[in-house]
């Protein structure tokens, strides 16, 4: 066995990669194709390389190519060589890839809550890349790639971990221009449509439920509207087209810019044992992780 070949006097790695290339399709036209170049130019970077080595590579014959043995000898080392410098780089290049941040949270919590902050998250971090998953069901976070989850839950049925960010209470809400609706008067329903968010899983969310802890009857409005998705019941109230039972946690900017109004207190049952919990994947997350996870708190802390 000779001496190995200092660095200098390699050939260059295109002249090599042109080689592996073709030795892997045994077709010049298909490796120009893979390697996005012309047939011509990797048939020059095969000459090229049997003229820095002073032999043949390839028997070339009638739409065919065959190695020489001292090509196959050269392309069993470059080829392994290559496949683990393609293995190499691509590990190090998907570690350095941005990943985004993934928060889950039920369609409720994203649209009313999450999405309508994230301009303000997006001016103090520009460089993190959110992706909010936002779907009814519980995610299994690890398994689905989830970072962070915001939930809805009573104190007991939380996962050890989860921080609180705040409690929950409901009260009746409207458009401004039933702002004169006095829903203590029995009288006032028959002059409205109630606006029913319909989850047997969540009576605390129901007009029934709402009335009964007052100790008042079951409601006899002007008519009721009915909606599987919660964010759909305050698009309703935003509409003028009846009167909602509003997630205080959720809608206060609505309030706050005056797009809807309560029309009546939370008096007897406003209050309820649920509150909304963020939960971190991993204890030790990544760096834009943990900054999205301290927006999210800073967030809930300003109500």
């Amino acid at each position: 066995m000779g001496m190995p070949l200092s660095l200098l006097r390699l050939p260059s790695l295109d002249l090599v990669r042109g080689f592996v290339a073709v030795g892997r399709r045994m077709s010049i036209t298909v490796a120009a194709a893979d390697l996005c170049l012309t047939q011509s130019a990797v048939s020059r970077q095969i000459h090229a390389l049997e003229d820095h080595l002073g032999l043949k590579l390839f028997v070339r014959g009638h739409r065919s190519i065959a190695f020489t043995p001292e090509g196959e000898r050269l392309f069993r080392s470059a080829d392994g060589a290559f496949q683990q410098l393609q293995d190499v780089l691509g590990d190090l290049r998907a570690a350095g890839a941005l990943r985004p941040v993934t928060v889950s949270a039920c369609i409720g919590i994203a649209g009313l809550w999450l999405l309508p902050r994230l301009s303000r998250f997006q001016a103090l971090h520009p460089g993190v890349d959110l992706r909010v998953s936002a779907v009814n069901r519980i995610a299994d976070l690890r398994h689905e790639g989830i970072d962070l989850a915001i939930r809805y839950a009573p104190d007991d049925a939380v996962p050890d971990g989860a921080e609180r960010l705040f409690g929950e209470t409901v009260v009746p809400v409207a458009h401004a221009g039933l702002a004169g609706v006095d829903l203590a008067d029995d009288g006032a329903l028959a002059g409205v449509n109630l606006l029913e968010f319909d989850d047997p899983g969540r009576p605390w969310l129901q007009w029934s439920t709402w009335l009964s802890a007052q100790g008042r009857a079951a409601p006899r409005p002007k008519g009721v509207l009915h909606f599987n998705q919660y964010d759909q019941v305050i698009q309703a109230a935003l509409a003028g087209q009846g009167v909602a039972l509003g997630r205080l946690a959720l809608i206060r900017p609505l309030l706050d810019e005056g797009r809807l109004v309560c029309v009546a207190g939370p008096a007897g049952g406003g209050a309820n044992r649920h509150a909304y919990w963020l939960i971190q994947a991993e204890a030790e997350a990544r760096d834009e992780v943990r900054r999205v996870a301290a927006w999210i708190r800073a967030e809930a802390s300003a109500g």
